[in-house]
């Protein structure tokens, strides 16, 4: 099958100046695209560590810091943006006591890769902090309007984008565990809840870019998501996970998804993307946690299965409108639930799928071309949005392809 891929691309018309004004004529001209404006992601937990440390403050080991300084490099030369952790329960261990520091850290390591990243997640029923039970409801909800206002409000201008809330759709009835969001959530209600941390979040970064994620993709989550909106919630883009564990969801389900969440005119972002390597987690189990296995290994056929699948994903995501990004959520194999859903395998060695994706996104879906400049001093540019690099006589110059313009003046030299 053939995919459109033309609403990914403009056009443009650039006129080359000296800086005296000068068209620079017959010329060649070399262009490269060096960025997309899609937001192509992958899990960068590992960042923190790397930029900021372990917990206790002591850097990684010389031999630590290699292996993962190399594996981020690998996922990152093609990807553009990182999802970190803010997880209460990780973030915030002791009340008052945060991991601001090693997590901007991390922040500041993507920013100068020019990775765009983005946190996850403000509000969430699982990995909560204990502590936080210790107060009354209205206390409970107090403390946690503050720490969004307080976390939003000091990463404003390096990270931007933000899961507010998580998995609100089982929110109020999740049973497995006593914890302080769902005790909130069953007596404000799941809109109140949503209103409340979208608020606060816009509230410290009018500008930021807000979510509301969850991997429940059926009719109650269309549902929520119709009356938070009717409810004034300021959701600039919808959240959909596929932890895709049991085998690909498909075109025919893939593609009903986006007819369904496409309806409310928000950008959707593909979260969490996990395919599995090795042997499929049987169709019995409900909740993916449930699965416990001593080991999960990757397999031949297994990677055979990942690549097909993921190119196909992938494919169908970029060649969709309604689409603005897409996060494999796993970099190496074993980190979540010991399952083989990495790019890499545990030893930072390349799958099928590691080459095809980066193929892809670096070259299928990639501009680049050698031109030359008319007597006037000008040509014309069919692009994938997003960022480039010209360059002509021993000079470059940056420019953004993203139809917004149809004429351009670059003064190079």
């Amino acid at each position: 099958m053939s995919f459109d891929y033309s609403h990914r691309t403009s056009h443009i018309h650039i006129r080359l100046r000296s800086r005296g004004g000068e068209p620079i004529a017959n010329e060649p001209v070399t262009i490269k695209q060096t960025g997309h404006e899609f937001l192509f992601g992958c899990g960068g937990f590992d960042a923190v560590e790397l930029a900021g440390g372990k917990p206790d403050g002591t850097p990684l080991d010389a031999a630590e810091a290699a292996a993962t300084k190399d594996r981020l490099e690998k996922i990152f030369c093609f990807n553009n943006y990182a999802t970190l952790p803010f997880y209460l329960a990780r973030y915030e261990k002791e009340e008052g006591k945060t991991d601001e520091k090693r997590t901007r850290a991390a922040a500041n390591w993507f920013a100068a890769q020019q990775v765009r990243t983005k946190g996850h997640p403000l509000c969430w029923h699982t990995s909560c902090a204990p502590w936080l039970m210790e107060y009354s409801n209205k206390e409970i909800l107090s403390r946690l309007i503050r720490r969004i206002e307080r976390d939003v409000s000091a990463f404003r201008g390096l990270i931007n984008t933000w899961d507010v809330i998580n998995e609100a759709v089982i929110m109020p009835v999740f049973d497995k565990y006593d914890n302080a969001i769902t005790r909130v959530c069953r007596e404000l209600g799941r809109v109140r809840l949503v209103k409340e941390v979208f608020a606060a979040a816009r509230r410290a970064n009018p500008d930021a870019v807000l979510l509301i994620n969850d991997f429940n993709t059926s009719v109650e989550y269309e549902k929520l998501l119709a009356e938070c909106l009717d409810a004034g919630v300021s959701i600039d883009a919808i959240g959909i996970q596929s932890h895709q564990h049991q085998g690909y969801w498909g075109r025919e389900k893939l593609e009903d998804v986006l007819r369904r969440f496409s309806r409310f005119g928000l950008p959707l972002h593909f979260t969490e993307n996990t395919f599995i390597s090795g042997d499929l987690m049987p169709s019995y189990i409900d909740d993916l946690n449930d699965w416990q296995v001593e080991s999960w290994p990757s397999t031949q056929e297994g990677e055979e299965r990942q690549q097909r699948d993921i190119a196909d994903f992938y494919s169908v995501l970029f060649s969709h409108p309604g689409v603005a990004a897409v996060t494999t959520w796993c970099a190496i194999d074993g980190r979540w639930l010991k399952a083989p859903a990495g790019l890499l395998r545990a030893d930072n060695s390349e799958k099928p799928a590691y080459h095809t994706l980066r193929s892809l996104i670096s070259q299928e879906w990639h501009t680049e071309l050698q031109t030359r400049s008319s007597p006037a001093g000008d040509f014309s540019l069919e692009g994938f949005r997003g960022t480039y690099e010209l360059s002509v006589k021993n000079a470059k110059a940056a420019f953004v392809l993203d139809g917004k313009k149809e004429n351009l003046d670059l003064q190079v030299y």
